[in-house]
């Protein structure tokens, strides 16, 4: 293939503002580009990639990663629109799974993989864990699947293998998910398969496995660029450390104020020390923003000031001054889901187009409310983060036998669809040739095969086995000649799946078979345009899909979606819902400074995806556990700048707008207050973090924590907050915060000798002194 790199005329920083072109045109040495909300960053890498190519740079020799498929796409449809689309094609622009899946295929053998190596998601990776629980004999009552593969997760974010995390297991869910991590990764090994995490920590394998492959791929990647750099883990850093450590020509584009992952592996330390990392690195700062209005970024920066660990910036635009930020409490979480529904009524009837609106909010619960209200009123919306269409039941059935004809070393993809449908294998049976496989030391398909030596089985059995493993290699036998859609076509018919969901014939079933049938189009378009791929490429692109990719946007539908979704997009009207104290910032039972720096990076992406305009709401009180909590504000609210914000309901106000700070701050400060339980080790991961403190909501403003007498029928209905107490066990002690009624009724007590502690009051027997 040819490439004609002057053939571009086009003046690729002419548009660009004086700032961008910097960061566009340095081609040699690393560069750290800080772009903040809505500076034009994809335009800037997009525009350096072309500058690259048309300075003569070979485009196999740029490594361009992003964060989803999507922005990987955009990047190259821009690069053809100023380039050609050969070139654009040439780079290696995708996710950094995507990017390593592929070469580790390249390079599987070095590995001791196959080429055709499965690849796990979320799903596969903790039905495998079940099954390695249930041989160990392990309760899953007791012990949580999600939790551990959790553990697995964060450890392997880490670089922290099972012989390691067992070593250092000192309590019994540690030891148990150790075991259970120790007998994963050797069944995952043995299913010639890989999880997420597996392709980033194999890729540091193969580039340490010898220096000949480093150098390799040193040289071919001589100009990198990363985007979201905030949001790289240790190993996705080592890798790029690695290659970028011949040529130095590395360009990392992010917004540490913009580092919202802390929880499932990113360290915000990545571009923070990237100067440490590369004392050579010029730094351009994007702090022009295109996107909102001079108020909304007045109040963005007035946040994110309160944050000590961060790159000094200030947003600045020329857009018009805009709308004050209007703030509304509410009564309850109902009546703030009816008000924002109300809301979106009265502007569709302003002529602002439903798909111009997004609600956000911290915690997937909080879309209950707000979707039955938006039914209620046949206001039509869409919540991202649904059911995505790759992780449906018989989507999963489909890919899985797709897998296994790839793969037929994958123990864990064949235990899923051997009966599906059923084919006369029991579970009797399969287990007698799941132990003939384990005592050869072979396959579970390959056992299949030799169903006629395993004396355990039974003649139906027998011939239901060898049937089906003839099925499969009938099917591999034609990987080499037929066209991969034409052949999963013909492979899925004769697998049975189709005429199950025919002759089960409900509206369910037949929903379910249109699904598969749209899974064999997409694949037919798929290879239609890309001719030369195979079967696992397409396998792989599926594995890889995010929510945000599969989600049709366009139209005119609300967006519903959780803060961290709405990272990278921006609406014309944003409304942020459930700014409580202890909802959001979402309060553990355990709070840290860093942890509280991440919430107010999150309110700032929340604020910063807004246009024109943006409204704040929060509920007095809220329905959480069964019961009905008084809610105080969030701090957040007090942070950004007073002159900003409007109040429509300020009757509930103090005539400045704000709330009582002097008591609410007392609040805050014991919410924050460390206890002395030590925090676990491994809780980096999201499934792993305990959920919002129920205790974490109580006000600490007698207005609220006052409970009428008729609710209150115990002995402790005379304590308020303020009082001093006296604890047989804690000593003298201050209440901070009451909730519930009768039996219930529980008290936050701050003592002098351990600190905050939340005590049932039915029990606690407190003594008022003062």
């Amino acid at each position: 293939m040819s490439f004609n790199f002057s053939n571009s005329k086009v003046d690729i920083l002419e548009h660009l503002n004086p700032e961008q072109k910097k960061a566009t045109a340095h081609i040699n040495g690393p560069l750290l580009i800080i772009a903040g909300a809505g500076s034009g960053k994809t335009r800037v890498l997009t525009s350096r990639v072309a500058y690259l190519i048309q300075n003569n740079i070979r485009p196999w020799n740029i490594l361009a990663l992003t964060f989803t498929n999507k922005a990987a796409k955009e990047m190259k449809h821009r690069i053809a629109e100023i380039i050609d689309v050969s070139s654009s094609e040439a780079v290696w622009a995708g996710t950094f799974h995507s990017i390593f899946a592929r070469i580790l295929r390249i390079e599987a053998e070095n590995l001791g993989y196959h080429s055709s190596f499965t690849i796990y998601d979320a799903d596969d990776q903790l039905s495998l864990i079940k099954k390695v629980m249930d041989s160990l004999n392990i309760p899953k009552q007791q012990f949580s699947p999600q939790a551990i593969r959790s553990v697995i997760s964060a450890c392997k974010n880490k670089m922290i293998g099972w012989e390691e995390f067992l070593r250092t297991a000192d309590t019994p869910f540690e030891k148990k998910a150790g075991e259970v991590f120790k007998e994963y990764e050797i069944r995952i090994r043995s299913n010639n398969a890989m999880d997420f995490d597996d392709l980033l920590l194999n890729m540091v394998k193969l580039l340490n496995l010898s220096q000949s492959i480093l150098d390799k791929y040193q040289t071919k990647f001589k100009y990198i660029l990363v985007d979201e750099y905030q949001d790289t883990n240790r190993v996705q850093y080592q890798i790029l450390r690695l290659l970028a450590k011949a040529h130095q020509n590395i360009c990392v584009v992010g917004d540490d104020a913009q580092s919202i992952y802390r929880w499932r592996g990113a360290d915000i330390r990545n571009i923070l020390d990237f100067q440490k990392d590369y004392p050579t690195a010029k730094i351009i700062r994007l702090e022009q923003n295109y996107r909102s209005t001079k108020t909304i970024l007045k109040a963005s920066n007035s946040v994110i000031k309160n944050n000590k660990n961060q790159i000094e910036k200030a947003l600045w635009t020329e857009n018009p001054e805009g709308e004050l930020i209007d703030v509304v409490e509410c009564d309850d979480d109902r009546k703030e889901a009816e008000f924002i529904a109300k809301k979106v009524m009265e502007n569709a009837n302003d002529s602002i187009n439903k798909k111009e609106i997004a609600i956000l909010y911290r915690t997937n619960a909080q879309s209950l409310a707000l979707e039955n209200a938006f039914r209620m009123r046949s206001i039509p919306y869409i919540v991202v983060g649904g059911l995505s269409f790759f992780k449906r039941k018989e989507i999963k059935d489909v890919l899985a036998y797709l897998k296994l004809l790839s793969n037929p070393s994958d123990d864990q993809t064949l235990n899923r669809i051997i009966n599906e449908p059923p084919r006369g294998i029991g579970k009797t049976s399969l287990d007698h040739l799941t132990n003939f496989a384990i005592n050869r030391g072979i396959s579970l398909f390959e056992s299949f095969q030799v169903a006629n030596q395993n004396n355990g089985l039974q003649k139906r059995a027998i011939k239901a086995s060898i049937k089906f493993a003839e099925f499969i290699n009938k099917f591999r036998d034609l990987i080499d000649n037929t066209s991969p859609d034409e052949l999963a076509k013909s492979f899925i018919e004769e697998s049975g799946l189709l005429e199950m969901y025919e002759e089960i014939g409900t509206d369910e079933a037949s929903d379910r078979l249109n699904n598969i049938n749209q899974l064999l189009t997409d694949m037919s378009i798929f290879f239609k345009s890309n001719s030369d791929l195979k079967l696992e490429d397409y396998l792989a692109q599926t594995s890889l899909a995010t929510d945000y990719d599969e989600k049709d946007m366009t139209q005119d539908r609300v967006t519903l979606m959780t803060l961290h979704t709405a990272k990278g997009l921006e609406y014309k009207q944003i409304i942020i819902a459930g700014l409580e104290q202890g909802l959001f910032p979402l309060i553990r039972s355990e709070f840290s400074r860093d942890e509280e720096e991440e919430e107010r990076r999150l309110f700032y992406v929340g604020i910063t995806r807004a246009k024109e305009n943006l409204l704040l709401t929060y509920s007095r009180r809220r329905l959480k556990f069964g019961e009905i909590q008084n809610q105080i504000p969030s701090r957040f609210l007090d942070e950004i700048s007073p002159e900003l914000l409007e109040y429509p309901n300020r009757k509930s106000l103090n005539p400045n707008g704000s709330r009582n700070n002097e008591k609410m701050n007392d609040f805050l400060a014991s919410l924050s207050h460390k206890t002395s339980s030590p925090k676990n080790k491994w809780s980096g991961s999201k499934n792993n973090q305990a959920s919002s403190s129920e205790y974490s909501q109580i006000p600490n403003n007698e207005n609220y924590s006052q409970l009428s007498q008729n609710e209150i029928k115990n002995d402790n209905a005379h304590l308020k907050v303020g009082d001093i107490v006296e604890h047989s066990t804690f000593g003298k002690g201050r209440i901070s915060g009451l909730k519930g009624a009768g039996p219930k009724r529980q008290a936050v007590v701050r003592f002098d000798s351990v600190g905050r502690k939340m005590l049932m009051l039915k029990y606690a027997k407190l003594r008022v002194i003062e």
